[in-house]
């Protein structure tokens, strides 16, 4: 068909739910581990909803033998009854149908997640099989799909207590769709830890059935417990602080909850939510937030003379340094960013959540000196150091200016202009930077050895860490510049900068140039010079920490590496396996592929080595078995829990003693016989 003959016949229309299988990554984000997860994510919300409208009360979670997934609750089950117009059962409509729910109007739903109306019905399409039981009007009642189609009417299986009402749907997802169809456990009870710290009174329970495990999460405590679980690894300035407002606007009711406490730490941790939909980039509310705290607090240390007359106010980042809190509003038509409901957009939330905010931490301040004292000379010392780090800074960019090209001396890069192509080696030590040096791909690969172990920034404000030399050469051979806060590269914008308010309270005004030029961060992923980052350390105790404190300062100061992706671990093997003429080699990376191995192997009794270091390797073997792309073992570095991310590497690497202890004490046994 030449191009002429394009005409109507040409254009394909897509029925019911064959956009969704079609392009699935436009509806779930993607078709691996993410993307997998975020169907559970969209069937519980919807119990969630129940519960957040008081007709639920227990939600129940099932990890089934078969590797398919049930979410049970007690709300007011899906209708049945027949839809007027389209002659439908309502539950057949809310899984066949995109854009069909009974969320749109507010009637039935004073607040809901689910207002794109396209959640359950993807879960379907992409499914294998879907199963609805529901409990209403005193029957059970039950539909089966089969990719989205119905496979059975809408049955009436039984009968049961007229009180007794709810929802289960059970769904196996398609190995057509998915990479992998397996669920990681930490994915699922971290949603729902989440969801019972939002969602005070409610029960869920998640059961696994094939290691028949079950783990309950109630939490009566709310927001307050939950700041207190994530500060539980430090050590608290103060009480956890929370209020809780609520007003008539003319979009309708909107309520925000916020809880904070500040620590010792010099990170921040702000987690945000919207009718319980974890907005992982943030926004208006998060913005509205921090303009107000920053606000208030230099308000206060000007009043009460923590701040001088000569001094310069506090900026953004001093008042959330050390800083953990939960921001969370309900509304009742949010305006998320794309279907995967990353950032909240509905403007007018800044200027609510800012008024709430700024009554919140006024009243909490007037009533706490002491503890306000301590908050206001945190941020003083955060002022202090940030200065110092910007002039650090700066050095290091003069420094790079003078040399032409400010790339570290010690890096040896690689021929290759075009990022995409090129990978970065971090390797620990000079003896094992000489053997990648020498079996590097040259065109391609570029080597930075690192001379003993990185500083622990987990335990050292950024000026400190930028007068470190390993940090300062990472810092300048990727050339992105450093991400100080955990929402810097983009996923919050210039929360510093305003906008413009509705009335309530305070309308800030355009970022003043001051506090541009005392802002430390300008992470910039275009300037990234290697498409893969690759930390390459000994396989032992010491390269495991070494490993661990690079970890620490990519999450710390250049997280949206990690979030983009960009982030590996090499995988060197642990044995290598010959026979005696040498003439036979072969490499296994674990103790159970040794023994395959060694069963494989051509001639009698082979001579097995054990690498304990990169630097036992010739450049020959590390090029072979742990930097040629077409035979190394690499695993990217993700984060699928940022709670949890946070809270280990407080708890690991922090000031705190007595969690790591406990950590160690409990998980001993399962390392015990561990031969690293």
């Amino acid at each position: 068909m030449s191009e002429s003959d394009y005409g109507a016949a040409q254009i394909t229309v897509l029925k019911g739910l064959e956009a969704v299988r079609h392009r699935p990554a436009m509806y779930i984000g993607d078709t691996d581990v993410k993307g997998l997860h975020h169907l559970f994510v969209e069937v519980v919300d919807n119990s969630i909803d129940e519960a957040m409208g008081g007709h639920a009360k227990n939600i129940d979670v099932t990890l089934h033998r078969d590797n398919s997934l049930s979410v049970r609750d007690d709300g007011r089950g899906i209708p049945v009854d027949i839809h007027p117009e389209e002659g439908l059962p309502g539950v057949t409509l809310a899984l066949t149908v995109l854009h069909a729910g009974g969320k749109f109007e507010g009637k039935n739903y004073k607040f809901s997640g689910g207002l794109h109306g396209v959640g359950v019905s993807c879960v379907n399409a992409l499914s294998v099989w879907l199963e609805v039981t529901i409990r209403r009007d005193g029957n059970v009642y039950y539909q089966k799909f089969e990719r989205g189609v119905p496979v059975t009417d809408l049955l009436t299986i039984g009968h049961t207590d007229p009180d007794d009402t709810g929802t289960t749907v059970r769904w196996l997802a398609d190995p057509e769709i998915f990479r992998k169809t397996e669920y990681h456990e930490e994915l699922l009870t971290g949603r729902m830890r989440d969801l019972s710290y939002l969602s005070a009174g409610v029960r869920l329970t998640y059961t696994d059935e094939a290691k028949g495990e079950t783990h309950v999460f109630l939490h009566e405590g709310g927001l307050s417990a939950f700041v207190e679980h994530l500060n539980s690894s430090r050590d608290a300035l103060h009480k956890p602080v929370s209020f809780c407002k609520s007003r008539e606007d003319e979009s309708g009711p909107i309520e925000v909850e916020i809880a904070f406490q500040y620590n010792d730490s010099y990170q921040d941790n702000i987690l945000s939510f919207a009718n319980n939909i974890k907005t992982a980039d943030g926004g208006f509310h998060v913005s509205g937030f921090r303009i107000a705290l920053s606000r208030v607090l230099n308000q206060y240390a000007r009043k009460n003379g923590l701040l001088k007359e000569k001094d310069s106010n506090f900026t953004g980042d001093d008042v959330v340094e050390g800083l953990c809190a939960v921001v969370s509003v309900k509304l009742r038509n949010p305006q998320f960013q794309g279907q995967t409901k990353g950032r909240l957009g509905n403007p007018e939330i800044q200027g609510v959540v800012n008024s709430f905010t700024g009554e919140g931490v006024t009243e909490f301040l007037e009533q706490n000196p002491a503890s306000a004292k301590r908050i206001i000379d945190k941020a003083a010392t955060a002022a202090r150091a940030r200065e110092a780090a910007r002039k650090a800074a700066d050095a290091i960019k003069r420094a790079n200016a003078l040399d032409g090209g400010g790339l570290p001396g010690k890096l040896k890069d690689c021929i290759e202009k075009d990022p995409t192509k090129c990978e970065l080696f971090l390797v620990e030590g000079d003896s094992a930077g000489g053997s990648a040096q020498i079996g590097r791909d040259r065109r391609t690969q570029a080597i930075l050895p690192l001379r003993g172990k990185p500083l622990c920034v987990e335990k050292a404000r950024l000026d400190r860490a930028l007068d470190n030399e390993e940090i300062r050469s990472l810092i300048t051979a990727i050339a992105t510049g450093i991400a100080v806060h955990a929402d810097s590269g983009g996923s919050h914008g210039n929360w510093s900068n305003g906008g413009t308010g509705n009335g309530n309270g305070h309308t800030p005004g355009p970022l003043e140039e001051e506090e541009k030029d005392k802002k430390l961060d300008n992470f910039d992923l275009g300037k990234l010079r290697y498409a893969k980052i690759i930390i390459m350390t000994d396989a032992d105790v010491d390269g495991a920490h070494i490993r661990t404190l690079l970890l620490n300062f990519f999450y710390r100061y250049m997280k949206p590496l990690v979030d983009n992706g960009h982030v590996y671990l090499a995988r060197p093997p642990l044995y290598k396996i010959s026979t005696n003429n040498g003439k036979n080699v072969a490499y296994a990376w674990d103790d159970e592929e040794l023994k395959v191995r060694q069963k494989e192997i051509p001639g009698r009794n082979p001579y097995v080595q054990r690498f304990k270091g990169l630097g036992e390797m010739n450049a020959e073997e590390l090029a072979d078995t742990t930097m040629a792309s077409n035979t190394r073992k690499l695993m990217s570095v993700t984060i699928d829990d940022a709670v949890e991310a946070d809270r280990t590497f407080s708890l690991l690497l922090g000031e705190k003693v007595e969690p790591r202890r406990q950590f160690i004490e409990a998980h001993a046994r399962d390392v015990k016989d561990l031969d690293v």
